[in-house]
């Protein structure tokens, strides 16, 4: 019998030889269909007895601990003359190495990466994602050393990354694992477009087919890139690359230093609602490259890879970069002032029809968004960290403008926060509290208090009116009946059941599936047309099975508005309510004078 040779090689015929005076790391991509490669890492020479090597049990841009190193196999580690050195697993992310004496290391292992959606490691026979915080191992006391990555990849494929690129194909430098972790690369075959926007160098990098018009997206993106000042006086970049993943079954994006990745299914960049999508993520993940990447909360800064990073101000980082996100692409004319109300609609609509806003703060959930689990609990009794998030920095913005008759506004907040407290230093509570004394000469700590600190509540109407705008529901809306309860695709068991609601207070729970109305089945997606049926106030018998066990329950139906909430032109708007929307979104008043939106007449 031939012996068994071990999967993980050295992989010095592929690469160069590294210096000790920076940690160099060689990734083997070559047979790659499996999902797997080899990595080999060199660190300098150690001193210590007891030598760590982490992988990060999360990732930036993600609030969740993931089991990353799972993905490890065949992990060896030697010294500068070869000989295999002892290590222990001492945590989830962890090995412990014994040093006898000083001596570089070399650490081999097999990587194994197929988590696309959780954007962390993705290799096949068309590409690989890479993001160091779940494929590359680090080691705390070499930190700080200057990284030098090197890939072993087919012909056929590029790579790209907001790293520096190294003297040889398909290598990059950074200064510190820092940068290596918030760098990922892509490599593989890909679409690559290069444009520029206000002096920077942008690139687009799209893998997988779909239906998307690559030159429409490199137009948009242009606009968009070009609007960084409306916020911030200067980049923290010379170099941005935009990620795009076009598959299937995943979604979703993450900032990083000098780039981001944005996933959407292949076929979703066509049709307008679809392509706003797109769009909008990407404003959200530019926008990160200040709030967040170059300037973040305390508890934040430094990063710890290896445990939560918890921060009260979470809704800064994310619920403002949403708020400001569809007013960059406003300004540049990506979108119409339509799409904005309806996307500012769409956010009050859900806020109103989220029970949990009632009872958790924008602090408390921030705090506490590590350990949110999301479903119908989190609907009935926590707040958003992005949408309730969005609508504090919009009451916020709103009464900035008016502290100051419309000399400063929130994007000041910002460009304060990137001016004073750019990453190593990070911010805190006080420290935006007094940004906003600065700028209005007003103590905002009763405010903090009421709509931070406090569960939100926001009179909407009252506050859309300084701008000049109402929500409604238009001429042939009308009042219709209402169960409280959502319904889980097309079956018919009930994935939220709204807290206080009709259903709630019916005696229905979450899990139930209801099976008829008033003795006659309901099939599918029959159950709302069926609830349609019936005027406001009227009582059904509902039966459903609830834990297996066939129930009726009469069900009083609620009441709501039909149609979209729409965000409409107040009647005969003032010179002040105009000159307030223009400081606002930064666009001269888009309606007529019969209250119509100009685009549409």
């Amino acid at each position: 019998m031939k012996p068994v040779v071990p999967l993980i090689l050295t992989l010095s015929a592929f690469f160069s030889s590294s210096t000790l005076a920076e940690v160099s790391y060689r990734i083997d991509l070559t047979d790659s269909k499996h999902h797997l490669a080899k990595v080999e890492v060199d660190f300098p020479e150690s001193a210590s007895s007891d030598l760590k090597i982490n992988l990060p049990v999360w990732r930036t841009g993600k609030y969740q601990v993931l089991p990353l190193a799972d993905g490890i196999r065949y992990f060896s580690v030697k010294d500068q003359a070869g000989n295999h050195l002892p290590y222990t697993r001492t945590a989830s992310g962890e090995w412990t190495v014994e040093l006898a004496e000083p001596t570089a290391v070399t650490v081999n292992y097999q990587l194994y990466a197929n988590q696309l959606g959780q954007r962390v490691g993705h290799i096949d026979g068309t590409h690989a994602f890479l993001d160091a915080s779940g494929t590359l191992v680090y080691s705390p006391e070499f930190q700080e050393q200057e990284i030098k990555v090197e890939l072993a990849v087919p012909d056929a494929w590029k790579s790209y990354s907001g790293m520096d690129s190294g003297a040889l194909p398909n290598s990059f430098m950074a200064s510190n694992y820092d940068v290596l972790v918030d760098s990922p690369i892509e490599t593989g075959i890909s679409h690559h477009r290069a444009f520029s926007a206000d002096g920077r160098d942008y690139e687009l990098v799209v893998w997988g087919e779909g239906n998307y018009d690559i030159e429409q997206m490199v137009t948009d993106l242009t606009k968009l890139s070009g609007q960084a000042g409306a916020i911030w006086d200067g980049y923290p970049f010379e170099r941005y690359v935009y990620m795009v993943h076009a598959t299937s079954g995943v979604r979703g994006a993450t900032e990083h230093l000098n780039s981001t990745v944005i996933q959407r299914p292949r076929f979703s960049y066509r049709e307008r609602e679809d392509y706003l999508g797109f769009i909008k993520t990407a404003s959200h993940e530019f926008i990160h490259t200040w709030n967040v990447k170059a300037y973040r909360p305390q508890g934040l800064v430094p990063y710890d890879y290896q445990k939560e990073n918890i921060s009260e101000l979470l809704w800064i980082a994310e619920g403002s970069t949403s708020y400001f996100q569809s007013q960059l692409l406003l300004r540049a004319g990506v979108i119409t002032p339509k799409e904005f109300f309806e996307d500012l609609a769409k956010r009050i609509a859900q806020s109103e029809n989220t029970p949990g806003r009632e009872v958790q703060s924008v602090k408390e959930a921030s705090v506490g968004k590590w350990a949110s689990t999301g479903g119908d609990y989190a609907v009935n009794h926590s707040a958003n960290i992005y949408s309730e998030g969005y609508l504090a920095s919009l009451a916020l913005d709103f009464s900035l403008l008016n502290d100051t008759d419309l000399d400063h506004s929130y994007r000041d907040v910002h460009k304060a926060l990137y001016k004073q407290h750019k990453i190593p230093a990070g911010y805190s509570v006080s420290d935006v509290n007094q940004i906003l004394k600065d700028l209005s000469g007003e103590d905002y700590q009763q405010w903090w208090q009421t709509h931070v600190n406090s569960p939100m509540s926001l009179d909407f109407t009252s506050l859309l009116e300084n701008a000049g705008l109402k929500p409604g529901y238009g001429d042939d809306s009308k009042a219709t009946a209402y169960a409280g309860v959502k319904l889980g695709g097309d079956s018919l068991k009930l994935s939220e059941v709204l807290r206080d609601g009709p259903a709630w207070n019916a005696g229905i729970v979450l899990g139930d599936e209801i099976v008829a109305i008033d003795g006659l089945k309901v099939t599918g997606k029959g159950f709302e047309s069926r609830i349609k049926d019936f005027k406001p106030g009227a009582e059904v018998v509902v039966s459903l099975f609830s834990d297996d066990r066939l129930k009726e329950i009469t069900l009083k139906l609620g009441e709501k508005q039909s149609g979209k909430l729409k965000l409409l032109s107040v009647d005969k708007p003032s010179r002040d309510q105009k000159a307030f929307f223009k400081a606002w979104l930064g666009i001269d008043w888009p309606f007529d004078n019969k209250g119509k939106l100009k685009s549409d007449s």
